[in-house]
C-alpha cells in the first residue's frame, strides 16, 4: 500500500474500512473467470472457443513440420503454425485486454466508494 492508502484507511471509520475491505481487488483467477460473465460473455466465450482450435491446429501444423522431410512441406505447415500462432496470440491479448478494463473500471468504482464515504462523514 502506498502513502495515500494509508492515509485514507486512516480517516475512514471502522465501519467504512470493513466495506472497503469487502470490495478489494479479486485474484487472478477470480478476475480471469469475470471475464465470462456480464454483458460481453459471449464474445469471450466465442474468442476463448477459437483460441482453443486455432491453439490446437497450430501445434498440429508444428508437428507436421517437425516430422516433414520435404522443404517446402515444412516451409507451408511453418507458415501455417506461425499464423495460426498469431491469431492465438491476438485472441489472449484482447481477452486480456478487457480483463484489464475490467480491473480498471473496478477500481474507479472503489475510488467512487472512497469519495462517497468520505463526503458522507464530513459534516
Amino acid at each position: 500500500m502506498s502513502k495515500l492508502d494509508d492515509l485514507t484507511t486512516q480517516a475512514l471509520s471502522k465501519e467504512d474500512q470493513e466495506l472497503l475491505a469487502r470490495h478489494a481487488e479479486p485474484g487472478y483467477f477470480a478476475q480471469a473467470f469475470g471475464l465470462f460473465r456480464g454483458s460481453l460473455s459471449w464474445v469471450m466465450w466465442l474468442v476463448y472457443v477459437v483460441v482453443l482450435i486455432t491453439a490446437a491446429l497450430s501445434l498440429y501444423a508444428f508437428w507436421q513440420l517437425y516430422v516433414s522431410s520435404d522443404a517446402l512441406a515444412a516451409v507451408k505447415w511453418a507458415t501455417a503454425g506461425l499464423a495460426l500462432s498469431h491469431i492465438v496470440f491476438m485472441g489472449k491479448n484482447f481477452m486480456g485486454s478487457h480483463m484489464e478494463a475490467n480491473r480498471m473500471l473496478r477500481e474507479i468504482k472503489r475510488v467512487e466508494l472512497q469519495v462517497s464515504l468520505l463526503r458522507a462523514a464530513r459534516p
